[in-house]
């Protein structure tokens, strides 16, 4: 596979039309005082203020395999004076432009079309200019440039440009990239919308930059939408399509590493999306309803009305009871009943007596929710609710836990919901997280019926349940020496609208095959995917990036698991704690990952070359928080985090968290950019690989010298452009080389 989508960056469009009439004129002229990057930011080559990007609108239309995306750049001018710009926007290779415009200008201004040696003289003259090597991120590009327009004094502008090109595809998956900065310093708000139409039906729609709404019209339709509060989250915008072949579709990326002999990989397998209702597999539904004295009043009455759309939900043949709780338990039905207008009616009489009153023994309903066998045929879910601690009969936290693990012999699914704050989230989300299930949080404030209701409707139509995962040979013979790291350990179960991502390691660089089992549709059937990893390439940093995010999620859970015994400290005397604060510290340092728990490396003055002192401030941050059972707000944010950091699907470039007052906090020092992090230290920003180690420079490199343009180009050819565009000086590794490279005055 050839991945020549993401040389998105290698063509630059200065150009601006009146109409979808192009000039072309290859003579060349100075620069206009402004140059406007939409993707990037304004660089001021000469003039007394800015013109400001307010918001990109873009709209891509996909029809099959063929995208075209129209963009809309917002612009206002603050200041008094009548500002001279031109664009700069980089399309993909290949592209053909369709349309240009511009709100409110007089003359039709011409375009010149530049080769490539003209473009890199034009390039570096900017760079040079500006002082600013934010451009060096698109380094390579042929160059295609508008002439001047103006924008009027405390004037709004709008530019438009639509381009067309055909988007690569890699066996049955699809990729549209749409070129942006990395820099955490941008912050225009893009609003994105991609409608994607095909001849097959599409089985997934995935985003590894941006998180993303999805709305499907019919099994060939589908719009994705980046969710609002990633409108201004940097990075390319990359999104990828699977079109249906033979019922689970899968595709893989994968990022070599020859660090350990082989890589990372990303295994995203999609469902067919219009699957026979008839075939659909049936749900068996366990309502574990708290009904102590703390839950009277509208809480009571919330989840009553969530209790009885469920009941109604419920398709006919499913299967249902309720467990009433508090300091006795009460069952609907010694088992599971079949749904019928009887059953129904009777479960609705059920719900209406019930009262709040007396104290929470958690213990007890779990172990009556899971100790029943499930109805033949069914998918077995529990939906778990409590407002509080446990108060009577076993209380121990790890007791609890212990009976979720050992004690459901029918592996029923707990999906576990925490209302209010006065919970033991850790337990909640523990015990969800080893069934194949999730955890809700209902703050003070939120609907619990809403919340309630919204986790029913995702399980709507299960389609692949007890999914297993495993790595076999051209004999399809176990062959498990060939992944290492897979996460998730245990594959959740899919249903309808669901897609799996599995990221791991892979060694080796033969094909590998992955088999995926489990009951599909109601019977037990085996997918087969062969990948070639010759098509592994640096452009798909995200790949490791991800799985980072979920492995230092898995060890987070290792230490929030083990704060249920009380004897644990998070470092020195304990081994095993030690071991798991060192491998997130390493790992966190490395890729630029960080939590509340590790933000404290991004800040200016922590010196992580003293190894000793990081380790013990992230032990000491993990003691205090991660390890105490202290409910309310500062627990809950911890499981949270923890939640969206072993799910992680999309990048997060500004580090984002919640904080111990669900507040979300962004780390502005730390940057990600392409497979590299930086940790900006006064002026410096410095390469993660050099950060542990005392600072010992091999080369000095000035800005804008020749040696300072071979060494973008070089770093271009890499993929790793992006690293040279930081602002302030960089200390980075280079070919096993420390290379400081000066970018100030």
């Amino acid at each position: 596979m050839t991945h020549r989508l993401t040389a998105a960056f290698c063509l630059f469009v200065f150009t601006l039309a009146a109409s979808a009439q192009v000039s072309v004129d290859v003579r060349v002229r100075p620069l206009a005082p402004i140059v406007i990057v939409p993707q990037q930011r304004v660089f001021v080559v000469n003039a007394p203020a800015a013109v400001q990007i307010t918001s990109v609108d873009a709209e891509v239309n996909i029809l099959e395999q063929v995208a075209t995306t129209s963009i809309d750049i917002h612009l206002f001018n603050p200041s008094r004076q009548l500002l001279e710009a031109e664009l700069v926007m980089p399309v993909p290779d290949g592209a053909a432009i369709r349309t240009f415009g511009i709100d409110g200008t007089g003359a039709e201004p011409t375009a010149q079309i530049l080769p490539r040696d003209e473009a890199r003289r034009i390039y570096d003259d900017i760079v040079r200019r500006t002082r600013d090597p934010g451009l060096l991120e698109f380094i390579g590009c042929n160059l295609v440039r508008s002439s001047v327009f103006p924008v009027q004094p405390g004037g709004r502008q709008t530019i438009h440009l639509t381009y067309e090109h055909v988007l690569p595809a890699d066996g049955d998956r699809v990729d549209y990239v749409l070129p942006r900065t990395e820099s955490i310093d941008y912050h225009v708000p893009w609003h994105i919308r991609v409608k994607i139409s095909a001849k097959r039906p599409i089985t997934a729609v995935y985003s590894p930059s941006h998180a993303i709404d999805t709305i499907r019209t019919d099994a060939k339709n589908v719009v994705a939408t980046v969710a609002r509060d990633g409108s201004t989250e940097p990075g390319p915008f990359r999104l990828s399509y699977l079109l249906e072949r033979n019922g689970v579709t899968a595709s893989l990326y994968a990022y070599p590493d020859p660090t350990f002999g082989g890589g990372y990989f990303l295994l995203l397998a999609g469902l067919p999306p219009a699957p026979p209702p008839q075939k659909i597999i049936k749900r068996e539904i366990t309502l574990v309803l708290d009904r102590s004295g703390s839950m009277q009043g509208e809480k009571l009455d919330q989840v009553r009305e969530a209790a009885l759309q469920i009941l109604a939900g419920l398709e006919d043949g499913e299967a249902f009871n309720i467990i009433l709780y508090n300091e006795a338990v009460d069952l609907f039905a010694d088992q599971p009943v079949v749904k019928t207008s009887e059953t129904l009616a009777a479960a609705r009489a059920y719900l209406k007596t019930v009262k709040a009153r007396g104290g929470t023994n958690i213990h007890d309903a779990l172990l009556e929710a899971l100790r029943a066998k499930p109805v033949e045929g069914t998918l077995p879910l529990v939906l778990f609710l409590t407002d509080g601690l446990p108060t009577i009969g076993q209380t121990s936290e790890k007791s609890i836990r212990a009976l979720a693990a050992e004690g459901n012999p029918f592996h029923r699914r707990v999906f576990t919901f925490g209302v209010g704050t006065d919970v033991n989230s850790a337990l909640l989300e523990n015990i969800a997280y080893q069934t194949r299930a999730v955890t809700t949080f209902v703050l003070p404030g939120e609907d619990v019926e809403v919340k309630v209701s919204g986790v029913f409707k995702r399980l709507g139509a299960p389609i692949l349940a007890d999914p297993a995962l495993r790595i076999v040979d051209a004999n399809h013979q176990p062959n498990p020496a060939r992944v290492r790291d897979v996460l998730p350990a245990n594959m959740p179960d899919l249903f309808e609208g669901d897609q799996l991502v599995v990221l791991g390691q892979y060694v080796g660089e033969k094909p590998v095959t992955f088999e995926l089992s489990g009951n599909y549709l109601g019977a037990v059937r085996t997918f087969d995917f062969t990948f070639n990893l010759d098509s592994a390439t640096t452009r798909h940093a995200f790949v490791p990036r991800l799985w980072a995010m979920r492995k230092i999620g898995v060890l987070i859970d290792a230490i929030r698991s083990s704060g249920a015994d009380p004897n644990v400290i998070a470092r020195g005397g304990d081994p095993k704690m030690k071991e798991l604060v060192d491998e997130i510290v390493r790992l966190s340092t490395e890729f630029g990952i960080l939590t509340e728990y590790t933000a404290f490396l991004a800040r200016d003055g922590v010196d992580l070359t003293r190894r000793d002192a990081v380790l013990n401030e992230a032990a000491g941050n993990f003691q205090q928080r991660a390890l105490s059972r202290s409910p309310g707000l500062s627990s809950i944010n911890q499981d949270a985090n923890q939640q969206e950091q072993k799910a992680a699907a999309s990048l997060k470039y500004s580090n984002t968290y919640y904080n111990d007052k669900m507040e979300k906090v962004a780390v502005s020092n730390v940057q990600q950019v392409n497979d590299k992090a930086f940790y900006l230290k006064g002026n410096r920003w410095i390469d993660a690989q050099l950060v542990n180690a005392p600072e010992q420079v091999d080369e000095v490199v000035e800005f804008g010298s020749a040696r300072f343009m071979e060494l973008a180009q070089k770093l271009a050819e890499e993929h790793r452009a992006g690293s040279i565009a930081l602002k302030g000086d960089i200390l980075m590794r280079v070919d096993g080389r420390t290379v400081l490279i000066h970018t100030q005055p």
